[in-house]
């Protein structure tokens, strides 16, 4: 969409989804009158389904927009573009979306805007650029590209679309306080060296399948000559051997099932085995700030856990792209790490906000 053109006002509430195949909330469809939208704009009237699923962008290093980035004025006001790669940007506000009203429309970078991919219409940020976006209500993150201008006005700090808005889980209220952070090329080359070094997963799916089909090639008697029998007490599929099947990378030591398992077990087994693996410090955490230099949050974590170490778990920093989180936890349930909170309002440290990692 040009920039001289307006945002669409929010959408409010609607009612919960009735499909079970569907986690988006219900909301009015454009122009009904109802929704608070602005003028036409508002939801798709055929939402694809799976959107929830969308994989977000991989932040990747492109050149900038010649015309995207200069400088503009909308409503009397001059906006100027950021156009370097080492500024870094961390801004907190209030994001809402924008829908059927501007989808498959021209955006700032020339592009057509699709609602239903995950994008961002910032004022200043770079097209095209990627930014880390936090619902600081909930601690849901989405990475999304820049490639669009606005929104314009005072109130909001930027525009997402339908998808993003979705995952980060606040279609049904139109809009919500967010925390925007810039990528930046160390930021994306770390994600990148990141992604290379991390073994390919294999699907819970792809490993029960495979083990149903192993087992019944082993309790089917073949054809053409008998072979021993294998005590069906003591036979077991060892993990690796079933993976080195699938892969031809020697891949880890993981476990072993029983030949006489079902898939449901199996499929259950296995996804208790990579989530003690991979996520053993998952759950809710209080993140008392996010600080560009870690001296700094290790200062705030020596100072809490002086006056606050027996009222709260342990402090860890947690470094996402340019920032160093402090956090503490975890928790075993949002209620919970919202009490902790409350209980340590003496602390002195300003508006903690709860995260699910």
């Amino acid at each position: 969409m040009s920039t001289d053109q307006p945002r669409p006002v929010a959408a409010t509430a609607g009612k919960p989804a009735t499909s079970a195949t569907n986690t988006a909330p219900y909301l009015p469809k454009a122009n009904s009158g109802k929704g608070g939208y602005y003028k036409d704009d508002g939801p798709g009237d055929n939402p694809p389904e799976g959107l929830e699923n969308t994989v977000e962008p991989i932040p990747t290093m492109e050149a900038y927009s010649r015309s995207g980035n200069r400088p503009y004025v909308v409503f009397g006001k001059t906006y100027t573009p950021l156009t370097d790669s080492t500024t870094p940007f961390v801004q907190r506000g209030v994001g809402s979306w924008y829908g059927k009203k501007f989808h498959n429309q021209k955006t700032s970078s020339g592009e057509l805007y699709d609602m239903y991919k995950i994008t961002a219409a910032h004022p200043t940020l770079p097209i095209p650029s990627y930014a880390r976006v936090t619902n600081l209500s909930n601690g849901k993150q989405v990475i999304v590209r820049i490639n669009d201008r606005g929104p314009f006005h005072s109130s909001r700090i930027i525009d997402l679309s339908y998808t993003a808005v979705l995952k980060l889980d606040y279609l049904g209220k139109g809009s919500t306080q967010l925390e925007v952070e810039r990528l930046l090329p160390d930021d994306i080359e770390r994600m990148a060296e990141n992604r290379k070094n991390q073994r390919p997963v294999i699907s819970n799916t792809v490993i029960a399948s495979s083990v149903v089909a192993l087992t019944s090639a082993a309790t089917t008697t073949p054809s053409v000559a008998a072979v021993p029998q294998a005590d069906p007490k003591t036979a077991q599929i060892s993990m690796e051997e079933l993976l080195a099947q699938q892969s031809s990378k020697p891949v880890e030591k993981i476990g072993s099932i029983r030949n006489t398992a079902s898939a449901e077990n199996v499929a259950g087994d296995t996804a208790m085995t990579t989530n003690t693996a991979t996520n053993s410090v998952a759950g809710f955490y209080i993140q008392f700030g996010a600080y560009a230099i870690r001296a700094n949050a290790e200062a705030t974590m020596s100072r809490l856990k002086d006056q606050a170490q027996s009222r709260l778990p342990s402090f860890d920093i947690v470094q996402q792209g340019s920032l160093y989180r402090l956090v503490s936890g975890p928790f075993a349930s949002r209620a919970d790490a919202s009490s902790a909170i409350v209980q340590t309002a003496d602390l002195g440290v300003a508006k903690p906000i709860v995260v699910q990692r």
